[in-house]
């Protein structure tokens, strides 16, 4: 009898402490599948912001490696064979089960329409069998409120560059909601730049890290290479004409016989991204004066851009915002974050909402 006694009581908190949890606090689980890394993640939405439980990556890298970049029909068929196991892993570490969970959030676009297509099918068919909100997640928004993960608070307004494989996009905050596009690039992302040039030096792929570990014994100095729209008025970007340059620089070296320094090249191509970005940037905070600055996307786990950028926001006197470089990267807790946004604002999207690979801010 008194064991039946124990039980109920226990039950009886355990009830009331979940009851009291769902009154305050809400769980959103997070699904990102834009391109070759298969991920899920959970965070708790408090009312002092997101706070996440758990974020977890099943990477691709091995089996793209060989091809020196993403192939999408193995994206997708990788993303098909692991999805279910991720949300499970991600639901575990996080300690709560399927019925804890108010949202439901998964990346829209843009990205690989094979590869979306697998996360936001799973997301939307789980909102539909818990009957809860659903909500599709601008991938390039995702990579901005990954730094909102990790501050407790970040002043208004803020200066946002995103620069990624996909993007380089200069965004202006006039909080954490409103903002306008200020620039962003005209052909080639920063980051497409280092996987292609990365692709013709034969570095291996992803091409970030391979140029910036190569370009760690060189001079970034050695090698006269382009800065692309210095002088145009604006702050978009442009990053094709420096891919070119090195092809070039390459070839005609090889015409004449010469010896090619590949730490100096990837030195000097690392540099010249970081100083297009950083000039254009720095026009944008003298023409209206932010209170801080922020980086996001996989370009911003660059050592060399990080470096660059803390001496210029010193310069303004302003702080920097630098996401972790596991939330650099492609991952589901950025997509959970930009979700929990939406939902302290009421806002779910319909279950019929399709994937759009081409989705812009």
């Amino acid at each position: 009898m008194q064991n039946n006694k124990d039980n109920n009581k226990n039950n009886n908190e355990k009830n009331n402490k979940a009851r009291k949890r769902k009154n305050e606090n809400f769980f959103i689980l997070a699904v990102e599948t834009s391109c070759d890394e298969t991920c899920a993640a959970v965070i708790e939405g408090t009312p002092g912001g997101p706070v996440l439980l758990s974020n977890i990556v099943a990477s691709q890298i091995d089996w793209h490696s060989d091809f020196g970049g993403v192939v999408p029909e193995i994206a997708s068929r990788q993303h098909l064979k692991v999805i279910d196991k991720i949300i499970l892993a991600a639901l575990r570490e996080a300690g709560i089960e399927f019925s804890d969970l108010s949202s439901v959030a998964a990346t829209r676009g843009p990205g690989l329409v094979g590869a979306l297509l697998v996360g936001f099918a799973a997301a939307k068919a789980l909102a539909f069998a818990l009957d809860i909100p659903f909500l599709g997640i601008n991938h390039v928004a995702g990579h901005i409120y990954a730094n909102f993960l990790i501050q407790d608070e970040i002043p208004s307004p803020f200066l946002c560059l995103t620069v990624s494989g996909g993007h380089t996009d200069l965004i202006y905050f006039s909080d954490q909601v409103d903002y306008k596009i200020l620039g962003r690039t005209r052909d080639d992302a920063a980051g497409e730049a280092f996987d292609k040039v990365a692709r013709f030096l034969e570095l291996g792929y992803p091409g970030g890290p391979a140029v910036e570990k190569l370009a760690a014994s060189g001079s970034a100095d050695s090698i006269d290479l382009p800065r692309a729209l210095k002088d145009s008025g604006d702050y978009d970007f442009s990053f094709s004409g420096l891919k070119t340059a090195v092809i070039n620089y390459v070839h005609n070296k090889k015409q004449r016989g010469e010896e090619i320094d590949l730490p100096d090249l990837a030195a000097s191509f690392q540099q010249a991204v970081v100083d297009s970005l950083k000039l254009k940037v720095e026009m944008a905070l003298e023409d209206y004066n932010p209170a801080a600055l922020l980086l996001a996307g996989g370009v911003a786990a660059n050592s060399q851009l990080r470096a660059d950028f803390a001496e210029l926001a010193d310069s303004f006197n302003i702080p920097l915002f630098l996401p972790p470089l596991e939330f650099c990267t492609d991952n589901a807790a950025m997509i959970a974050a930009a979700a929990y946004y939406r939902r302290i604002r009421g806002e779910s999207d319909p279950l019929d909402q399709e994937v759009e690979p081409t989705l812009s801010l």
